[in-house]
């Protein structure tokens, strides 16, 4: 999205770029339209400019922000691809877990640390790629990134013991990071406003397709081969998808929009947006939600399979059937909602039903309703599942509307705490051990009553309209 504040000298509501870079927290506001940014004066009046448009064509490497967005379903799906890869490495492998446990001789609490050190590397990769991407463009960091998680996938395959693995999933984590941070980045510099939020819909669709065919391919390659053919599956899908980044995503961050500053800088730039209260109540809303589902992802292989005695294939087919109700609700909120009703009126809506979903799970888990069976349980699941679909692009778009000058910090700050988040409630699911689901509902619960806190807490959003509507310092 072109930047706003780049207009010509002495034009009304000018700010100078070193002012913009060193400012704490946005000193614009995302609109609706593509033709006009909106800059706050001093005064707290907002001054409509023109909002020139960046040419990079005769930029080696790069390709303008126009071209780029004509590009259409190829970025897409580029980049679908890119925020499909981290749910492919994790549900791949759930099915495979209890397998895992019985040819490493481990206990389950210690395997489910390998998915706990896979979003443990994701969080604190996220933090490190995203300003880089900042300050040296997308696409370098995003190819170093590709290069080293095929890699670490590829030694995975390899472990002889649970300690190996742990180690490499962490490594394949934090390399893994560079795509899903970079690839909010790139929507948020080509796009804005109402216009991002359908994007994410529309990539929630794409990435989507990812949990819901992960399990079952999962579970296919378990009936050809054992555990590590699912790593020798993700190695080839990681090498296909960095040739895919190298020919055909290019470089959507210009030069004249980039930090020039070190560590010292990102941290100034992260510590300005972590103190608008609107901003981290958006991301912390969006962390906990996001836990809620982890939790979900972690237990659900042991709960399904060793509590209710279903086979892998019935595990993969509820988890399936659940990713499609996020994926159809995803695109319910961006073809039909967006627009049309507030995202917080939305976001908020998602967020109380994933809270009555929990609340109904721990109920059904601890025994109130009796023995009620794998049925209602797994209803329960797909309700939390899918209200998934409004609460996660609405949140994102929402915080990323309010930091244009910071994109990969603020992605960066989405991403690791929605990670960090879900790696601390990952191993709470199992500290009740393997005979009981009531520590999964409890913790998602929890992480559920505290986003919906967040929410009316932080952003407070019965004070404004839109998120862009917010002064910073309020």
């Amino acid at each position: 999205m072109p930047d706003g504040g780049q207009t010509t000298e002495g034009r009304k509501g000018h700010i100078p770029p070193e002012q913009r870079r060193s400012a704490p927290i946005p000193e614009q506001r995302a609109v609706p339209s593509q033709e006009q940014v909106i800059v706050p004066t001093p005064a707290q009046e907002q001054v409509t400019v023109p909002a020139p448009a960046h040419t990079l064509a005769h930029t080696p490497g790069h390709t303008s922000v126009p071209a780029a967005r004509r590009a259409g379903l190829l970025v897409t799906l580029v980049l679908g691809g890119l925020t499909a890869l981290p749910p492919l490495s994790m549900d791949m492998y759930l099915p495979a877990l209890p397998e895992v446990t019985r040819s490493l001789g481990s206990p389950a609490a210690t395997v489910q640390i390998t998915l706990t050190a896979c979003l443990a590397g994701m969080a604190l990769g996220q933090i490190v790629v995203g300003p880089m991407s900042d300050k040296w463009g997308r696409r370098r960091p995003l190819l170093l990134g590709m290069v080293v998680y095929v890699l670490a996938t590829a030694i995975c395959a390899l472990a002889p013991t649970t300690e190996l693995l742990i180690a490499f999933r962490l490594l394949q984590g934090l390399a893994g990071a560079a795509g899903i941070v970079i690839a909010r980045a790139v929507v948020r510099d080509l796009y804005d406003g109402e216009e991002m939020a359908r994007f994410f819909s529309t990539l929630m669709l794409i990435s989507g397709v990812a949990p819901v065919v992960a399990p079952v391919i999962g579970g296919q390659v378990l009936r050809l081969t054992d555990w590590r053919g699912i790593f020798v599956v993700l190695t080839v899908v990681g090498t296909v998808l960095t040739l895919v980044v190298w020919k055909w995503l290019h470089e959507t961050l210009p030069p004249e929009r980039r930090h020039s500053g070190g560590v010292g800088a990102a941290l100034r730039t992260m510590r300005g947006l972590l103190a608008d209260r609107v901003f981290t109540g958006y991301m912390l809303a969006g962390g906990l939600a996001f836990a809620a589902l982890f939790a979900y992802v972690a237990a659900s292989p042991f709960v399904v399979q060793e509590i209710y005695g279903a086979s892998p294939q019935t595990f993969s087919l509820l988890f399936g059937v659940n990713s499609i109700g996020l994926i159809t609700v995803g695109q319910i909120n961006g073809k039909v909602l967006v627009g049309r009703v507030s995202m917080d009126r939305v976001l908020g809506f998602g967020l109380v039903v994933i809270t009555f979903a929990a609340g109904a799970l721990l109920l059904m888990t601890s025994g109130a309703f009796g023995d009620v069976g794998l049925f209602p349980v797994a209803a329960g699941l797909f309700v939390l599942m899918s209200a998934m679909g409004l609460a996660m692009p609405n949140t994102n778009a929402s915080a990323l509307m309010r930091t244009p000058h910071a994109a990969g910090s603020a992605s960066a700050l989405i991403g690791t705490s929605s990670f960090l988040i879900g790696a601390v409630a990952s191993p709470l699911v199992g500290i009740a051990g393997e005979e009981t689901a009531v520590p999964m509902a409890l913790v998602q619960l929890v992480c559920a009553v505290g986003a919906l806190g967040c929410f009316a807490g932080l952003v407070r959003p019965w004070r404004y309209q839109s998120p862009i509507e917010r002064p910073a310092e309020a």
